[in-house]
């Protein structure tokens, strides 16, 4: 299978192209909110056994809805993003890395790396007769004066980079004082393509949590699509609204504030619940919450099940099965399927799906999912089933098989890369034939998912240079 993406397969839909919109039937379509927490991996929730981090919103998701045990993700955040968005791995979309690094994109927001070259999620919905709204770390391609609009959301309010203002918005901004890199206090924040004047006061998680809740008043009486990319708890690990004390640095990182960081995630996700409360949707709203990779400094970026492991807590009071903690299997690439299958809304016939959709499993019509999960980076490959585990495998090693019997967090976990057990040696075969349909690249050498400067991503660059 070709590693190379085609863009005129990808660009060939617009949101003309996606089918007509069901305006008749939209009343009683459920609401949607998919939540995706910033480098937060599985273990740092209290459903997932933290012995410390308290996160009682989440873990009462988790009782009154379902709780995957096993959810992967990409290791580092940028092909996740994709994935979540459009449902296809990052063989298919061209997206397997940032730009620049091992196995990414040769050029930064551009072809395969410009959102809008793809179907998304939110074009899906919007199309469906959903409004839809964005709020918190969008990170990917998009300019003034669209921003984010050309992926299918009809408001949004993130931490504005500069390429996000008009000149005149960004030259305020910059006589203000703003950084552009400022997430948390003092924030940069666009807001439907204007800049929004902040203080040093100010905290952008709680400003883009603001304009979800007003979001969910003003759509009460609609089908409304929310994706909350979340900044937290993305480094720098500052301190919150909550865990600040006066004489504090609040500019200071410190890994001791990445306790108060995951506690005031549960918080905002907290807010939101009582929003939707309030406004009398809680029983009519599928939530989603998952992470975009394993925990910073702890995972990310690993080719391994700790680098792969997401929360996937789903809860709809009204319209899932309660199954508290299960053992089923899913990736982020299940989520694209499943938001359209309770949207039902439709996906243009040339859009390959390689998720599945979870919805049977969540609404309790059946008791499985799938036989294996997929997580990748570069030219790095991780497969799961509900016993065997492989990491690191890449076209120029073969990586770990690791024996998983029935745990699935690390305890107990044997290496039988080398064995000759029958089963191993079976197991090792199925892991073969399933690769051959998620092809990785071949790359010049063999290095780290995370290594820079990648000596492809330098010949296009030149390439380029000398085209222009």
């Amino acid at each position: 299978m070709t590693m190379k993406l085609i863009p005129a397969l990808l660009a060939m839909v617009s949101l003309g192209a996606l089918g007509p919109r069901l305006d008749a039937a939209t009343a009683a379509r459920p609401n949607i909110i998919v939540i995706m927490a910033d480098d937060m991996g599985a273990g740092e929730l209290g459903a997932y056994g933290h012995p410390t981090h308290r996160t009682p919103n989440l873990d009462q998701l988790a009782r009154t809805g379902v709780k995957f045990e096993t959810a992967y993700t990409s290791p580092v955040c940028h092909p996740t993003r994709f994935t979540l968005m459009t449902g296809q791995y990052g063989f298919r979309t061209g997206v397997l890395n940032f730009s620049g690094k091992r196995g990414g994109p040769p050029v930064k927001h551009e072809g395969a790396d410009d959102i809008s070259n793809h179907v998304t999620f939110g074009q899906v919905l919007k199309n469906a007769g959903y409004a839809t709204a964005l709020a918190g770390k969008w990170q990917l391609s998009g300019s003034y004066p669209t921003v984010v609009r050309e992926a299918g959301f009809d408001e949004f309010c993130i931490w504005g980079y500069r390429e996000h203002y008009s000149a005149d918005d960004r030259a305020k901004a910059e006589a203000a004082g703003i950084s552009f890199r400022s997430r948390y206090w003092h924030p940069s924040v666009c807001r439907n393509g204007r800049w929004v004047p902040t203080g040093a006061n100010d905290y952008g998680p709680d400003i883009f949590s603001d304009f979800l809740l007003e979001f969910v008043r003003r759509k009460r009486d609609q089908p409304f699509f929310i994706y909350y990319p979340m900044p937290l708890t993305h480094g720098p690990w500052l301190p919150t609204p909550d865990s600040y004390q006066p004489g504090m640095n609040r500019e200071r990182s410190n890994a001791a504030n990445f306790q108060a960081n995951v506690e005031y995630t549960d918080k905002l996700i907290g807010r939101l619940l009582h929003a939707l409360e309030q406004a009398g949707v809680r029983e009519n709203t599928l939530i989603i919450f998952t992470g975009d990779n394993g925990t910073g400094g702890d995972g990310k970026s690993t080719a391994t099940e700790k680098g792969a492991r997401v929360p996937l807590i789903v809860n709809a009071p009204g319209l899932i099965k309660t199954r508290g903690t299960t053992l089923a299997l899913a990736d982020t690439s299940d989520v694209f399927p499943t938001v359209v299958e309770f949207a039902a809304a439709n996906v243009p016939a040339k859009h390959v799906v390689d998720g599945r959709s979870l919805a049977p499993f969540l609404r309790g019509e059946r008791d499985t999912t799938r036989e294996w999960i997929f997580a990748y980076q570069a030219d790095r490959r991780i497969l799961r089933t509900e016993r065997w585990l492989l990491e690191d495998n890449s076209p120029r090693h073969y990586g770990k098989l690791i024996d998983c019997g029935a745990s699935r967090d690390g305890t107990g976990y044997r290496d039988v890369t080398n064995s000759k057990d029958t089963e191993v040696i079976a197991a090792r075969a199925y892991f073969d034939r399933l690769l051959e349909n998620l092809p990785a690249p071949l790359l010049d050498h063999d290095g780290a998912p995370n290594e820079k400067n990648d000596p492809e991503a330098k010949r296009a660059k030149r390439q380029k240079k000398k085209q222009g």
